[in-house]
């Protein structure tokens, strides 16, 4: 008889993990609160304006592709892309401007001509973080670590072999301050501790596998944006025959003689063979299985950073401008002791801008005008209200005004506001930690909740706040890893 599995949220992992099952012969239904699908990938239009609210760095496709060969579907008819020449650009307090280069010899070359850092720094630090990514990362990045077999195998002993006791026990920051000499390439490669909600002043130096990533397999855009991401997923799962349940909030996951064995929502007991939430796993604990203990277990591992993201429609086209750009800090370290330690407002926030009306003009802003995400990290949890948003609004201002040499507020004709609360309430992120839990300890990845039940059979977990954490190439890894556990298990 074909299996019927149940999916608790239609986030980026959950509706992958509903692909994977449905394209090996399971019978696969989603439930979800929101009457839209995608988690938190999804689009706000205001005043001829067009926001992409969630995720927006489209990195590592071949995930995604994957998807549609399991389907024998063509991704390019769901989900046309194109690389880009520069990552990401880079502005320092001081006046200098990085253009990160995708091409890595053009990036060393940009590097060391704005900073004077040799250009063979960056290529035996790029070199270094493929070798960590290829010989160690993918191993843990595409099995679950919380059986003991993995452990028992050749791979994973030739991945230890290729440990060094600095990737665990040096921090991001003091691996990077030993391969580079000028502050702005050191801070530009702490960075990518933020790609997980860490701080690289606490990650450990592993995380130097991550820029391979961005640099050396390359960045991307999606046609559309990121929502076009969302779309592609929903029409390939809809194709699959998923069925998708809308303003379908799930009341309680129901358990019997230690076995998950439906589904609470909409006033109905509905009997399924596998249970998977794709929701916060504290909150799946708390609320879905009335589990207060293992869910207070979940927030011993420190939460993820959180953000308040500007939504501004600006009046005016800025050419000095890229897809992707950073403003930085002039101080990291105090802005992370702000984020992890005070949880304070910080005066000079690291400022990311994200203008999809780059790649694609007159689709997302009014002709001559610009959409931009204006993000900075701040401390999962905060308590914000009108008097913090205003102040953390002008920061940004003052901040952008000084580095562009302009005056930014005149030129904003719309705005929307997401900041930690509206993250948790719309996207069941508790405290709005975007990436669950933090990698700012030595053991944060071994911690991560395993993405199946210990103690319940048939019940498993995917998504951001569980292995291998947040992120959109991180779900499309643990939808994987949790479905090939359904079905080893399940034996289909």
């Amino acid at each position: 008889m074909q299996k019927k599995v149940f999916i608790i949220g239609s986030g980026i992992a959950g509706m992958a993990c509903a692909i994977r099952l449905a394209a090996s012969g399971y019978e696969v239904i989603i439930f979800e609160k929101n009457n839209y699908a995608g988690g938190k990938i999804y689009l706000i239009e205001q005043d001829g304006y067009r926001f992409d609210a969630g995720p927006s760095l489209f990195v590592q496709p071949e995930n995604i592709e994957e998807l549609f060969k399991l389907c024998n579907e063509d991704m390019d008819e769901y989900l046309p892309y194109k690389s880009l020449e520069i990552s990401c650009k880079y502005f320092y307090e001081d006046g200098v401007v990085i253009n990160a280069y995708t091409d890595n010899n053009k990036l060393a070359n940009e590097v060391e001509a704005k900073t004077g850092e040799p250009a063979q720094h960056i290529m035996d630090y790029l070199n270094e973080s493929k070798r960590i990514y290829t010989n160690i990362g993918e191993i843990f990045l595409n099995n679950s670590l919380h059986q003991k077999s993995i452990w028992l195998s050749t791979n994973v002993l030739k991945a230890w072999l290729q440990t060094k006791l600095s990737y665990v026990f040096s921090t991001l920051n003091d691996a990077n301050k030993k391969k580079f000499s000028h502050p702005h390439v050191v801070q530009l490669f702490n960075r990518f501790a933020t790609y997980n909600g860490s701080s690289p002043y606490k990650a450990p130096a592993m995380l130097q596998l991550v820029p391979h990533v961005e640099f050396n397999e390359g960045v991307f855009y999606p046609k559309g944006g990121m929502i076009a991401v969302r779309n592609a997923l929903y029409k390939l799962a809809c194709k699959m025959n998923v069925q998708f349940h809308f303003n379908s909030p799930v009341e309680k996951i129901i358990i019997k003689d230690n076995k998950a064995t439906g589904l609470f929502v909409n006033g109905q007991s509905l009997h399924a063979d596998v249970i998977v939430s794709n929701a916060d796993i504290y909150f799946t604990y708390k609320l879905l299985l009335n589990d207060m203990t293992k869910a207070m277990e979940v927030l011993k591992q420190e939460r993820s950073s959180s953000a308040i993201v500007f939504y501004w429609g600006i009046k005016k086209e800025f050419p000095q401008l890229e897809l992707h750009n950073i403003f930085f800090s002039d101080d990291y370290e105090t802005e992370f002791n702000s984020i992890f330690k005070s949880k304070t407002v910080y005066a000079d926030p690291t400022i990311y801008v994200n203008i999809t009306a780059k790649c694609e003009p007159g689709m997302h802003a009014p002709a001559g005008k610009e959409n931009w995400f204006v993000m900075i990290n701040t401390a999962s949890g905060a308590d914000f209200n009108d008097a913090s948003i205003q102040s953390y609004k002008r920061n940004v201002i003052a901040k952008l005004n000084r580095v562009l040499q302009t005056d930014i507020e005149p030129l904003i004709e719309t705005e929307a506001v997401l900041h930690p609360q509206k993250i948790e309430k719309e996207t069941a992120s508790f405290a709005g930690a975007i990436y669950g839990s933090a990698s700012n300890s030595r053991m944060a990845a071994f911690n991560r909740h395993p993405n199946f039940s210990k103690s319940i059979h048939g019940l498993y977990f995917t998504g951001g706040s569980v292995h291998p954490g947040g992120g959109i190439p991180l779900c499309l890894k643990s939808a994987a890893i949790t479905s090939n556990l359904i079905i080893k298990n399940s034996g289909q």
